[in-house]
Order: structure tokens, then C-alpha cells, then sequence
């Protein structure tokens, strides 16, 4: 099938700026893609465009295999677009608000009721129904955000920021939200600075500075990509119990010193790992040693398999895979456009 959106050498300028330079991306339909970027990088313009908000410089983007250029209506029916700040009158209700868009939507006003109620049931709103806009927290005011953005039944969600600001719990609620709308068959970008939690919920994401995609693909493979290594995490039997080598102590071949005072088998576990050309790097945390592995993904057991040929009784041994954040901090410079 086409892709839900696909996106050609995308280019938006502002006078002297420019905010988004010859982006090109696909999203299969079912996918949770998370939009990743520093303040001014490009993400809310890119949105905006796909929500038909603002007109491209150049390049093209279709939606459904609608051009957002040509049929910005055709776009709007099948898009629903959450903003990152939202408002509302005074002295609305929520079902009132939710009617209003459903009206803007055209849906007929014997169906509204039916249709306010599912959404509210979805986003668990529904004992907020009679209650004004102005006095649910922050966290309810987003999930009335979100079910505003569902009235119409789009395909597609275009959710910018939506957990900023949210407490633990509500964050947690949105992303078994997210969970439950792509169960429905939503497709969804969604914008966020929380990165741990995207990679819980997203199937795909997208790294953006200054205008430019830096990365994109399933998280899996972004992360391989991008870093090139993962962490070995090693625990050694020390003194006859198991144990590690004491917080702080580099090892390797510049400070193998520090973990042969402190134990002659984490040293020799150093010095094993140290030796290898598929090991980067070798250091400590909370105990236990960290190397880093650039060799072929699933050989790491090599790496077992020599430590235990050179008589370490390893106690523990695991990948311990980088995050988004790794990946954030390894791509992205913090330069704005």
C-alpha cells in the first residue's frame, strides 16, 4: 500500500531563515513515528505543513495520497492536528467544545452526541462531560485536546508535543493511549521532547536540527546507526564473591592500574577486554564493567567467550542497549536555524 504521508524535498523559509531544508520521509499506515528535535529545529513547522497550516517553499508532501498543496480540504478530512498550545472560550463545556468541532467537521447533529461520547469514553472524559473547559487540569485539558482531534475519525494524527508539561501518571496514560489508537489502525507523528518513553510507544522516529532530518527508521535501527556500538555490562566474581570493580575506576589501556589494585580478576577481565579490536572502550559504573562493543551484531558472545577462555569468572554478562537519548546527544549538535 502507499505510505499514510510521504514527504519530497520539503523546504519552508522564513525571509532569511530557513526551517525546514530538503526533508524527504515515509509513514506506513500503523505507525507510531516520533518527530525528535531541539527547540527550533524544524518539527512544529513540518507539522504545520502536513496540517495544511502553511504552504511549503518547495518540495511536495501528500497525505493519504493527497497533495496538501493542491486539496488542503481533502488533506483536513482525513488529518487531525493537536497543537502544542490549544484555547478555548470561556464558559464552554467540554461536550460544547467537542461539539463545536464536530460541527466545523460537518458531522450530521444526529450523529454529534454518539460521536462526543465515544470520543470522551476513549480519552476517559466522560464524567467531565458537563464540567467547564477552564476547570480540568492540565492533563485532562490535553486529553480534551486529543479527543477534539479524533471527532472526525482521521487517519492520521499530528500530535505536537502532546505530554508537554503532563505529570508521571498522565504520561503514562498517554502512552497507553497512544498504544490503544494505533491498536484502531491510527497512523501518528507525534512531537516530544521525553525521549525515553518514545522509544516505549513509537515504532519509528525521525532526528531533526536545524531543518535538516539527521536520522529516521525503526528505533532499532536508528540507534545501531547512529551510535555503532552497544554496552557490554560485566560483573566479575571478586575475592571469591561476585562483585565488580569499585565505582569510578577507568579501565583499558590508559588506567588499568585503578582496577588492579582493586581486584586481580576485574583486571584481568580489563585486560582481556582492552586487547580486543571489537571493544572501544572500557569503564565502570555502580560496580560492574562497561565495554563498549563496535564488533557484528550478535557476536557479542566473542566476547564471553574469551573472558571465560582467560579464566574470568564472570558472573554476569548483557548487552545493555543505548536509548534515544544516546542517540540524541550523539546526532544533534544543539544548533537552531
Amino acid at each position: 500500500m502507499p505510505p499514510i504521508v510521504s514527504i519530497r524535498h520539503l523546504r519552508k523559509e522564513y525571509r532569511e531563515t530557513v526551517a525546514v531544508c530538503d526533508l524527504s520521509l515515509d509513514l506506513e499506515a500503523g505507525d507510531i513515528f516520533g518527530f525528535i528535535g531541539p527547540n527550533g529545529a524544524g518539527k512544529t513547522t513540518t507539522i504545520k505543513i502536513l496540517a495544511t497550516l502553511l504552504s511549503p517553499s518547495a518540495g511536495a508532501a501528500t497525505v493519504n495520497g493527497i497533495d496538501v498543496v493542491e486539496n488542503p480540504e481533502g488533506v483536513r478530512a482525513v488529518v487531525g492536528y493537536m497543537p502544542d498550545f490549544f484555547g478555548v472560550y470561556d464558559d464552554v463545556k467540554v461536550w460544547e467544545y467537542l461539539d463545536f468541532f464536530a460541527a466545523a467537521y460537518r458531522i450530521p447533529r444526529p450523529r454529534r452526541p454518539h460521536v462526543i461520547d465515544d470520543v470522551l469514553a476513549l480519552t476517559d472524559l466522560t464524567g467531565k462531560k458537563d464540567s467547564y473547559v477552564e476547570s480540568l487540569s492540565r492533563g485532562m485539558k490535553q486529553r480534551l485536546c486529543l479527543a477534539k482531534t479524533l471527532v472526525h475519525d482521521p487517519r492520521l494524527l499530528l500530535l505536537d508535543e502532546p505530554a508537554s508539561g503532563l505529570d508521571p501518571r498522565a504520561r503514562i496514560e498517554f502512552k497507553e493511549l497512544m498504544k490503544e489508537l494505533q491498536a484502531m489502525g491510527k497512523t501518528i507523528l507525534v512531537s516530544s521532547h521525553i525521549l525515553p518513553e518514545l522509544a516505549d510507544f513509537c515504532n519509528k522516529v525521525g532526528i531533526i536540527e536545524r531543518g535538516e532530518l539527521k536520522e529516521s527508521g525503526h528505533v532499532g535501527e536508528v540507534i545501531r546507526r547512529a551510535t555503532g556500538r552497544r554496552m557490554l555490562e560485566i560483573r566479575v566474581v571478586v575475592d571469591g564473591a561476585p562483585g565488580g570493580v569499585p565505582d569510578g575506576a577507568e579501565t583499558g589501556p590508559a588506567a588499568g592500574t585503578d582496577a588492579a589494585s582493586a581486584s586481580p580478576m576485574a583486571q584481568r577481565a580489563a585486560d582481556v577486554l582492552a586487547s580486543r579490536s571489537d571493544i572501544d572502550e572500557v569503564k565502570t559504573s555502580d560496580g560492574v564493567l562497561l565495554a563498549a562493543f563496535t564488533g557484528e551484531p550478535d557476536e557479542e558472545w566473542l566476547v564471553l567467550n574469551a573472558l571465560v577462555g582467560a579464566g574470568v569468572r564472570v558472573v554476569h554478562f548483557g548487552a545493555q542497549a543505548a536509548d534515544l537519548e544516546d542517540v540524541f546527544m550523539h546526532v544533534t549538535k544543539g544548533l537552531v536555524a
